[in-house]
């Protein structure tokens, strides 16, 4: 009869811990920092935000070289002109100096507007990708394993292999 009862018991722990064992979720690690930064398309944008950057600095640098320029000119006459002269050049160069400052404003949110324009659907494909081939292999989460995310320790299955084969890269 004892042994029946442990028997039993046994039994009924098997049968417990079966769907717990079975609620057990997959897990897989990606670095998708990495992923992204090996897209083409992402290496595209890059190139594309640098010549737009390189453009910019070289209509500022074109700007404040002439307002120099402008500066060393009239630094030069100011003996020769009048008081009502010089304070209306000063005005001209703070008004200059303003321009460039508000060129320099106006150019950073453009290129941060471009690149948000550029890298949304390169983010977007690295994400639906990961969620396809993690859906395929049976993964129910996916955890970044990029440095800083909060991921301490990634042994689990890493889908980076994958994604790229599943991408073409």
């Amino acid at each position: 009869m004892k042994k029946f009862r442990i028997l039993l018991v046994a039994i009924a722990l098997m049968l417990g811990t079966a769907p717990a064992i079975n609620a057990q979720s997959k897990t897989a690690h990606i670095a998708s920092q990495q992923l992204i930064e090996a897209m083409p398309a992402y290496k595209a944008a890059m190139g594309e935000l640098e010549k737009l950057q390189k453009t910019y600095d070289a209509e500022i640098k074109n700007m404040v070289l002439e307002l120099q320029n402008t500066m060393k000119k009239y630094q030069a006459e100011v003996e020769s002109k009048t008081a009502e002269e010089n304070a209306k050049r000063a005005q001209e160069v703070q008004t200059t100096e303003k321009t460039i400052g508000d060129y320099r404003t106006n150019a950073l949110q453009d290129l941060q507007k471009k690149e948000v324009e550029l890298l949304k659907p390169v983010y977007e494909k690295a994400r639906s990708t990961v969620q396809k081939v993690a859906r395929a292999k049976g993964y129910q989460y996916v955890l970044d394993s990029t440095t800083g995310t909060g991921v301490i320790m990634a042994d689990g299955y890493d889908l980076m292999a994958d994604v790229k084969k599943d991408m073409g890269i």
